[in-house]
């Protein structure tokens, strides 16, 4: 049977379930990875089961986020973490290093392995060729105690690459020529596998923004196949024995296919305030910018700022904006300095930040108010940089570097006909190494006592789910809403990341900043929104928030995956409209039943009736819910659901003696055959 490189890693992992696409299936995890703004109630959690030490090949700690420390909060969770990561053997990153996206592919990311992380954009490690999935910080919690990770198996959507770019046109312009095709939502439940000829012009960093940005599709992940271009990376990165080869078999089949010839494609930019928003960049063109920025969690490699540099070399900037740029590790930083590139954007007048993500997540760099700012970030959701009524959009260093020298938005080709020559980086790796701490042995770990600052508060505790649904509706919420609109970017509301009592105070603030105070007046109710309900990032504080002012369920036209999942984990059952149409029906203070809602998942109801009291009038909801998930939403969430003794898809396979520990990883080289 010929595999597409998804089948032959999630093969090869399997645990529990069944590839089938549609159907859950359970794989086992290599590595994982947390970043402080979702560790720190991670870890919480994890303690919470009681494990002694983690139980996966690897697991790295990274400070990437919370970087400010404006007081106490933010270093006594680094505090925290790091201590927890001595104790219970998890690598530590330490603020500075970088951001964990970059210096993951860098020290820790091998094909044909996988990987899960508490950050939607753990998918950027799929440009070596491993199966990166980001997801909330109980799931990883319980991924680090040892157990597996249980999805619905994805369909596989075969991107063939043909040709390879022109000048000018960048590999952000892949993905945004994607996110044209697809929007926000149609990439859900998919993993996107890359192949054809065009792959092997698009070096690792390249590959990089493809994959980190295809989850704002919706994306499960993306893949790229392990081939010269990953051998050279990670000979690059001193890691020559984590190599292997691996690429789909001749003839494999995919559920899916997209056709990009990268030679035809043009300069593209994503208008306010969606990733979805796609256009060519000559349609903006003219648009007055008051800041551009550079770098952070994705294009902050060193050609994505090597470029800009050499554009710059000999000019500043346009004196009506202000230009940032956030390195992507200290081994980027090392590397340009030492290329004379940061010398370059120093003396252009560029504002040089830290390796972290920043201004990407409101860490400061906001733009002023209504004004149009540019970056080569992987997202520009409403008042996510700080700014309540900002105008970001989100392009390739080509084209904000072109918008830095004009100070309007520009067509880079306007530059000249060809790009300029870009020495190639001269790689340190013991740069970031000497900021990597290992974790204590077990031995000595054992006597490691962790500090808790007055603001890291315990996780909600899990109580079983109640045999009937009663509340009134707190509030109506339209199509995409992101998790930033329940669980807040910026300092300000980062800092409570580990106090989730004062972070409830900030859900739906953008849109309604009585939700809160209402929402506890009430005694709780229910959230009912549109399509693609938690978009984003993977933050549980989004569904641990609400959940603390007593929401007791969601009720939506459609999920973004994660949240789903976060809603699940922590006993919030995400129930769908089974007629969209009824969503007209919805206001704001009247009060919803949902009878015998236990009894009915138990019994495996898949649409489940909801009472409007004032209007006497009733609705269908789909419990679209698999029974482990039905399992999980009855004991209250995923750690009450293991307390309880609850199994998982791996037990359930192994007491039936149906487990296959699936094969490695391998690309066979071809026997040849006679007539």
């Amino acid at each position: 049977m010929a595999d597409n490189i998804t089948q032959k890693i999630l093969r090869s992992h399997l645990v529990g379930g069944d590839m089938t696409a549609g159907t859950e299936m359970a794989v086992s995890v290599d590595q994982t990875l947390l970043q402080d703004a979702t560790g720190t109630m991670a870890s919480l959690q994890f303690e919470e089961l009681g494990r002694d030490r983690v139980g996966v090949p690897l697991a790295v700690q990274y400070v990437d986020h919370n970087m400010i420390q404006l007081d106490f909060k933010n270093p006594d969770d680094h505090r925290y973490l790091q201590t927890f990561g001595a104790r219970y053997g998890v690598h530590y990153s330490r603020p500075g290093n970088g951001i964990c996206h970059y210096v993951h592919v860098e020290r820790f990311a091998k094909p044909g392995q996988t990987l899960i992380g508490a950050d939607s954009h753990t998918t950027t490690s799929g440009a070596v060729g491993m199966i990166a999935i980001g997801a909330g910080g109980l799931d990883v919690a319980v991924c680090m105690a040892g157990l597996p990770f249980e999805f619905e198996t994805p369909r596989v959507v075969g991107v063939e690459l043909r040709g390879q770019l022109p000048p000018w046109v960048q590999a952000k312009d892949v993905i945004l020529e994607l996110l044209r095709r697809r929007g926000v939502r149609n990439g859900l439940g998919r993993i996107f596998e890359f192949y054809g000829e065009g792959v092997a012009t698009l070096d690792v960093f390249e590959r990089m923004t493809i994959c980190n940005m295809i989850v704002e599709m919706g994306a499960t992940t993306g893949l790229f196949p392990s081939d010269e271009n990953t051998r050279l990376w990670l000979e690059n990165q001193q890691r020559p024995h984590d190599w292997q080869p691996l690429e789909a078999d001749p003839g494999a089949a995919y559920d899916e296919h997209e056709l990009i010839d990268l030679g035809q494609l043009e300069p593209l930019i994503a208008k306010p305030s969606s990733p979805g928003n796609v256009v060519p960049v000559r349609e903006v063109a003219g648009t007055k910018a008051a800041q551009v920025c550079f770098g952070s969690s994705v294009n902050s490699g060193y050609a994505d700022l090597a470029l800009p540099a050499a554009v710059l070399r000999g000019k500043t900037i346009n004196r009506n904006l202000v230009v940032t740029l956030s390195p992507g590790s200290r081994q980027i930083l090392d590397i340009i300095t030492g290329a004379g590139v940061l010398r370059d954007l120093v003396r252009s007048g560029v504002r040089i930040l830290e390796p972290a993500c920043g201004p990407c997540v409101g860490m400061g760099q906001a733009p002023p108010s209504g004004s149009v700012s540019v970056r080569t970030f992987n997202r520009n959701f409403p008042g996510r940089s700080g700014t309540q009524n900002d105008l970001v959009y989100m392009c390739s260093p080509a084209t904000a570097v072109a918008t830095a020298l004009a100070g309007v938005i520009t067509d880079p080709r306007e530059l000249g006909a060809q790009e300029p020559e870009i020495a190639p980086p001269t790689f340190n790796p013991a740069a970031v190494d000497s900021q990597i701490l290992a974790p204590l042995p077990p031995e000595q770990a054992r006597a490691v006592e962790l500090p808790r600052g007055p603001n890291i508060q315990p996780p909600p505790p899990q109580q079983p789910l109640p045999p009937s649904l009663s509340g009134r509706v707190l509030i109506v919420v339209g199509d995409d809403i992101s998790t930033g609109d329940l669980s807040p970017d910026g300092a300000e509301v980062m800092a409570f990341r580990s106090n989730i009592s004062t972070m409830a105070n900030y859900v739906f603030r953008r849109l309604d900043r009585d939700f809160a105070n209402r929402a506890r007046e009430l005694g709780g109710g229910f959230i009912v929104a549109g399509h693609n309900y938690g978009q984003g990032s993977s933050r549980e504080h989004a569904a641990l928030a609400p959940k603390h002012l007593g929401v007791c369920a969601v009720i939506a036209k459609s999920f973004a995956r994660i949240h789903r999942r976060n809603l699940i984990a922590q006993g919030l059952p995400p129930l769908t409209f089974a007629n969209p149409d009824d969503y007209q029906l919805a206001r704001e203070g009247d009060t919803l039943e949902i009878p015998d809602l236990v009894e009915q998942l138990a019994a495996g109801a898949t649409e489940i009736p909801v009472r409007i009291r004032e209007l006497k009038r009733e609705f269908k909801v789909r419990a679209n819910f698999s029974p482990r998930e039905r399992r999980v939403l009855q004991n209250g969430g995923m750690l009450a659901h293991i307390k309880a003794g609850g199994k998982m898809l791996s037990a359930e396979k192994a007491e039936s003696g149906a487990v296959d520990q699936g094969s490695p990883v391998t690309n066979p080289v071809p026997q040849e055959t006679s007539d």
